[in-house]
């Protein structure tokens, strides 16, 4: 299945969209509340990764299969290695089994966890049985994914003496980090974070707390990338907070020199995208180390506004869903770009025309899909696969024709 994507002539501008909850702050509470269930949460993210990691905090089954949702293979590893008197095997899909889990794995090994590859030495799928955790330090390499580390943050509270986490190396994501800290904090567990240490306190218990989730920064970039190639009015987004702890909340100031302001309602918790008159950047050049969720909508942008780009601290899309800088790549290259990437960059020379009706290969990755799509507000494309965006954003079809695109799948 494809879906053809086109600019709707139709279109009346000034929508309104609600997208669902932050799925990387609903998975991180999710586990949370399974360790204090008093803990209630609202506008949770309805997205495919969030739910299977709900079924799997509620099945009794004895193997687990999170398919692609990498999220949940990382922190139901650690949270089970914790579950004392439980064994499970957590398994995935073709490609979850090829994505690394040595460094989180060898920590949680480090603490007393009992953990078994069942395959291949670093990767799912793994066998666990669950044990009561006594060690307190334990070291991590902080170069390769926030993801170990917030996992072993989450558990960190439920061990009888915490945990000090010592990180190693330049922190990837740190914006991540901060987002677990921000939550632990809020429930109501003490936790110090610097450059190379973070340490949380045990708790047993907290007092009885409610979160209302707010939406998901990594799908607003795909309706910042709209009203930055089109030419329609504005586009509101509903629940979204100027003092987000997302950190692609950058969204904000990176797009206003493509084009793009940004108006809070503060009152509303919404945030309304329109054009700017400001000149754009002859070529942006980003440090996206601690956002690389939204590389993929900003060099679609880049490439669809004529503006060269270099995005570098990208070495983590090489463990994504697919590697998303070869698949950036060959998309944009048959789309008329000049493309060059390393292990952690990509620049992008637009070419002076874009190739109309092309079909675009997702990789079975969501944000392959939806950072995309929005260039049909310049010519006509196809999206393979389109299902694929229930990864994280289950209704990205039906919004993005509010924010001026005809979809019609085929």
């Amino acid at each position: 299945m494809t879906v053809f994507l086109k600019k709707d002539t139709q279109f009346l501008s000034d929508k309104e969209i609600k997208i669902t909850g932050s799925k990387s702050e609903s998975n991180r509470l999710l586990i949370l509340q399974a360790m204090y269930p008093n803990l209630s949460l609202e506008n949770v993210s309805d997205s495919d990764d969030t739910l299977i990691l709900k079924k799997a905090l509620r099945t009794k089954e004895a193997i687990i299969d999170v398919r692609h949702a990498g999220t949940a293979m990382r922190f139901l590893t650690a949270y089970f290695s914790t579950c004392e008197g439980r064994s499970i095997t957590i398994t995935g899909s073709e490609r979850m089994r090829q994505r690394p889990m040595g460094v989180l794995v060898k920590a949680l090994r480090d603490l007393g966890a009992d953990i078994i590859y069942q395959g291949v030495e670093g990767f799912p799928p793994l066998k666990i049985h669950g044990k009561k955790i006594q060690k307190k330090t334990v070291s991590v390499d902080a170069s390769v994914s926030s993801q170990y580390i917030t996992a072993l943050m989450l558990i960190a509270p439920s061990l009888p003496k915490g945990l000090v986490i010592h990180l190693e190396d330049r922190t990837t994501s740190a914006s991540y980090i901060k987002m677990t800290l921000s939550l632990l904090n809020e429930i109501g567990v003490n936790c110090r974070y610097t450059a190379h240490k973070i340490e949380i306190d045990p708790t047993e218990k907290i007092a009885d707390c409610n979160i209302e989730i707010e939406s998901d920064w990594s799908s607003a970039s795909y309706f910042y990338s709209c009203v930055a190639l089109g030419d329609h009015g504005s586009i509101t987004l509903k629940n979204f907070n100027k003092d987000s702890r997302q950190g692609d909340s950058s969204l904000v100031s990176i797009y206003e020199n493509l084009g793009v302001t940004t108006t809070f309602d503060a009152l509303n918790h919404s945030i309304t995208l329109s054009k700017n008159k400001n000149e754009l950047l002859e070529i942006l050049k980003i440090d996206l180390v601690d956002t690389p969720d939204i590389a993929q909508s900003i060099a679609v942008t880049c490439f669809g506004l004529k503006i060269p780009c270099i995005l570098t601290g990208l070495h983590t899309l090489k463990i994504k869903e697919t590697d998303r800088l070869i698949a950036l790549k060959t998309q944009l290259e048959q789309l008329g770009a000049e493309v060059t990437i390393t292990n952690s960059t990509i620049s992008v020379l637009p070419a002076a025309n874009i190739h109309s009706n092309c079909i675009i290969e997702t990789f079975e990755d969501h944000r392959m899909a939806m950072a995309f799509a929005p260039l049909a507000l310049k010519v006509p494309i196809h999206i393979s696969n389109p299902k694929v965006v229930t990864k994280s954003f289950p209704s990205f079809w039906e919004d993005l024709q509010k924010a001026g695109i005809s979809a019609q799948f085929q």
